[in-house]
């Protein structure tokens, strides 16, 4: 699921972030920057296309196949364990997943898909939906809950937009880590937004751990191809006797705990965050800074 062309700028970029502790901040290097009317244009231009509701129904389905052919192209298969996990969930819930690549949400997709018959909704930056080209499609054409970083905006719009969804039995993913780290093996520890919105709509939180291992076939000049195991992890209740506040936060950490947890059962190895190239899965250009 190679995306865009040569990858080792941001790899060092990560390399970096990653050896000065800054686990959450952006990792991508061409992301659009947007004003604050270029913001609010990009969220108006998707609500106006999803207002029409067979018309983006009928949109979505393309989208969906093309999504998951490109994702089949670069990949041998995908295995997911732990399904059993989310027999008492019977709708309306949130699911998060470590981000490491503009195509993964296909993965907690298969989750829901497998298990609920549900396409889930997918939170997302509201930069995201000014890309182009192949990415920006299926930013335009999947059913996206935009978020933009205005308090404003979250409180009059965002919250009660999800809660909504949240009522109806939608499944809804919010990347916790926030910024997509390119192909990075590594959980990175879980902001406490995403679990505030699932203490507001009263949300069970289904997390999942994506394991990356390298097959040895080669997929582009820098990487290989990847074999994929979604790792369903036991879902996260707000306590109702509990504020807002002290819910997020320990809710937040019950994820992190879960994924990380997850990570060294997969790699057979602690979790730590002093860089090696073999953090990025399937990576085959090395330098002496590995060494």
């Amino acid at each position: 699921m190679i995306i865009g062309g040569d990858k080792s700028a941001v790899i060092e970029h990560i390399r970096k972030l990653a050896n000065e502790g800054k686990l959450n901040q952006k990792a991508e290097l061409d992301d659009p920057n947007l004003s604050e009317a270029g913001s609010l244009r990009a969220i108006a231009t998707y609500e106006r296309a999803c207002s029409h509701k067979i018309r983006h129904y009928l949109a979505s389905r393309p989208a969906y196949a093309l999504h998951s052919l490109a994702v089949l192209m670069h990949q041998p298969r995908t295995t997911i364990v732990g399904l059993e996990k989310l027999d008492n969930i019977k709708g309306g819930a949130i699911i998060t997943s470590n981000h490491f690549n503009p195509l993964d949400s296909i993965f907690p997709r298969q989750v829901i898909r497998k298990k609920f018959h549900r396409f889930p909704w997918i939170v997302s930056q509201e930069t995201n939906l000014a890309m182009t080209g192949f990415h920006g499609y299926f930013m335009n054409h999947l059913p996206i809950l935009p978020l933009k970083n205005s308090p404003n905006y979250i409180i009059k719009k965002f919250t009660p937009q999800l809660k909504k969804l949240i009522k109806q039995g939608e499944f809804v993913l919010i990347y916790p880590e926030e910024e997509l780290w390119f192909n990075y093996r590594k959980p990175r520890p879980s902001k406490r937004g995403t679990f505030l919105f699932a203490s507001q709509a009263n949300a069970p939180v289904i997390p999942c751990f994506v394991e990356m291992q390298d097959t040895g076939k080669k997929d582009n000049a820098q990487f290989n191809k990847l074999a994929y195991t979604v790792h369903v992890l036991d879902p996260i209740y707000p306590d109702p006797t509990k504020s807002h506040k002290t819910n997020s936060r320990n809710m937040a950490e019950q994820d992190y705990a879960q994924k990380c947890q997850a990570y060294e059962q997969a790699y057979g190895k602690k979790l730590n965050y002093k860089f090696t190239y073999d953090d990025i899965a399937g990576y085959q250009t090395k330098t002496s800074a590995d060494k």
